[in-house]
């Protein structure tokens, strides 16, 4: 089954406040319809919560504060995604900036270690005979970890942004936005803001003068890689990071990947770091071993920075390779499961770290929660699962709820609420699949089950132009939570061919005007109706080059002739 679409248009907003006179009409509108004014359309640094409403900041900075003034020793713990790779390296650059001496840093491996701060990891780490073990991106719900850790006499600070389970673990301080009792008003910060805020509350503290800023570009990329919302605050890092890299200020290790990636600095939107940087970081996490992209976000040595970017390039070829291939096996059995309210499925020769891939290209394509599943090791008994979920769907809460009437089905699980990560035993599967499928059936409405594609209207004649098209990519910091303009309009097929034998590449009519179009993953096996309802994004053409602009189809359904309503 696909899934069911809606296009609904956005209620027209009145664009308050005084705009900047150089931005048109369209991109006035498009920031109105998502509740923004003149000002907080394109927060600035200045309008940045301050680190003071961070619940356990003040125990951070006495932490980091001591450990500076006797010469101790820091060990980083990051996660291996793109967000615990920028928020290590932002934890090590900031932390030598502000005058730690004695600084190491470490990322388990998610095939030997598993998620987070493991027993295991810990034993491994003590040969460093760290003073302090500062966690980023994950220790919130690393407990035996931490146990372990206390064990041996080091002081802990976490740092995370994920849920908390009932109970907080020993740490000596916790920054999270996330733990109960926090009041600070973001609660979107990704692994790497909440480090950075830390170091923001410790320069003040030291009272040194330190260029914070310059760590702004890894705070953006990890960000966006790890599509928490982009509310007001996380914009404003956004947006400075990438002012920073269009700049060419970039580390080495960004501006490298920009390279192989394809990517043009001057002009790199947040779409750009979602599906070109993102991937390139994450690729060795997923398959080989993240420290190879904290090295390449540590470098300062640009001839260093392109050896690793390009190792990185060629992980991430070999992640879409495997990627390809497990989706196609996804795809092939999902006619033999019930999808009506949930997708869960395992295979044997999957690799665990290309189930969250698997499991959110199932989410786009059913419109259902969907939880992807491979052995932790090749032909080990535990299984590692990752889950995609849709809106008005929590599913860390499910996974809660079920872990709640079935314990000692789940093993360990976190996360979010739209992804989370789970362990169970293998033969615990099928009971596994039941339960969620039950609770998802349970929990979804409805409504929750029709994928609604939020539409800023249509675009008038005059503005399909290469000028709309770079103001719509250049004026916004789209994302999760602030999504990137969709315009909808009934569109004339005047032509259509496939390529690659799934993209559809189409021509299409409008106000007397052709043109191009792209709908990639589009072919369906069956000609395109003549009139068409489309969702669409303008984009300049690369291609072509020059003023030419493409459309990029994201739904397209057959209607009679007439405009829609």
């Amino acid at each position: 089954m696909n899934a069911l679409r809606r296009i609904v248009r956005r209620p027209p907003q009145a664009a308050s406040g005084e705009w900047p006179t150089h931005w048109p009409d369209v991109l006035r509108r498009v920031h109105a319809a998502r509740g923004s004014d003149a000002r907080s359309a394109l927060p600035r640094l200045a309008d940045l919560l301050p680190p003071e409403g961070l619940k356990g900041i003040d125990a951070a900075v006495d932490l980091l504060q001591t450990a500076i003034e006797h010469d101790a020793h820091i060990l980083v713990v990051g996660d291996f995604d793109c967000d615990g790779a920028t928020a290590t390296a932002v934890a090590v650059r900031g932390l030598r900036m502000l005058g730690v001496r004695h600084l190491s840093h470490a990322v388990p491996n998610r095939i030997v270690h598993g998620y987070g701060l493991t027993p295991a990891l810990v034993e491994e780490l003590a040969k460093l005979q760290p003073d302090l073990l500062l966690t980023v991106d994950h220790g919130i719900a690393c407990h035996a970890g931490i146990h372990a850790a206390k064990a041996h006499g080091w002081n802990i600070l976490v740092t995370d942004h994920h849920l908390p389970g009932p109970a907080l673990p020993p740490a000596d301080a916790i920054v999270n936005p996330n733990q109960p009792g926090c009041s600070f008003a973001s609660k979107a910060l990704a692994g790497v803001g909440v480090m950075f805020y830390v170091l923001l509350a410790l320069r003040a503290r030291l009272g040194v003068q330190a260029d914070l800023a310059t760590l702004l570009d890894l705070v953006a990329v990890g960000t966006v890689a790890d599509m928490v919302p982009l509310d007001a605050n996380n914009r404003a890092l956004v947006g400075a990071g990438l002012r920073r890299l269009r700049a060419g200020q970039g580390s080495a290790g960004l501006q490298a990947l920009l390279e192989v990636s394809g990517r043009k600095a001057a002009t790199l939107s947040t779409t750009d770091i979602g599906f070109a940087i993102g991937p390139r970081i994450n690729a060795a996490g997923r398959l080989e071993d993240m420290g190879i992209g904290i090295e390449c976000l540590l470098s300062d040595d640009a001839g260093q920075a392109r050896e690793l970017a390009a190792i990185l390039q060629g992980i991430n070829e070999a992640r879409r390779a495997l990627q390809t291939d497990m989706q196609d096996m996804a795809e092939a059995s999902l006619d033999g499961i019930d999808t009506r309210y949930a997708a869960c499925l395992f295979d044997p020769d999957w690799h665990p770290g290309v189930v969250g891939l698997v499991a959110s290209k199932l989410k786009e394509r059913l419109h259902r929660p969907s939880i992807a599943f491979a052995p932790a090791e090749p032909d080990s008994e535990v299984l590692r699962g990752s889950a995609r979920s849709i809106p008005g769907f929590h599913v860390r809460d499910a996974l809660a709820l079920v872990d709640a009437r079935h314990p000692g089905l789940i093993t360990r699980f976190g996360g979010h609420a739209m992804a989370a990560g789970m362990s169970l035993a293998r033969e615990q599967f099928e009971a596994f699949r039941s339960a969620f499928v039950a609770v998802s059936a349970e929990l979804l409405s409805e409504d929750s089950l029709v994928d609604v594609l939020r539409s800023d209207g249509g675009l008038r004649a005059d503005e399909f132009h290469i000028g709309t098209a770079h103001a719509l990519r250049d004026g916004g910091h789209w994302g999760q939570g602030y999504p990137e303009p969709l315009f909808d309009d009934a569109f004339t097929v005047l032509g259509w061919r496939v390529l690659k034998e799934r993209h559809l590449k189409l021509e299409l009519g409008l106000h007397g005007q052709r043109f191009n179009a792209i709908q990639f993953n589009g072919w369906d096996g069956v000609e395109p109706a003549r009139n068409a309802h489309i969702a669409y994004r303008i984009v300049p053409d690369d291609w072509r080059g020059g003023e030419a602009i493409q459309l990029q189809v994201v739904h397209r359904e057959a209607v009679a002739a007439s405009a829609p309503a």
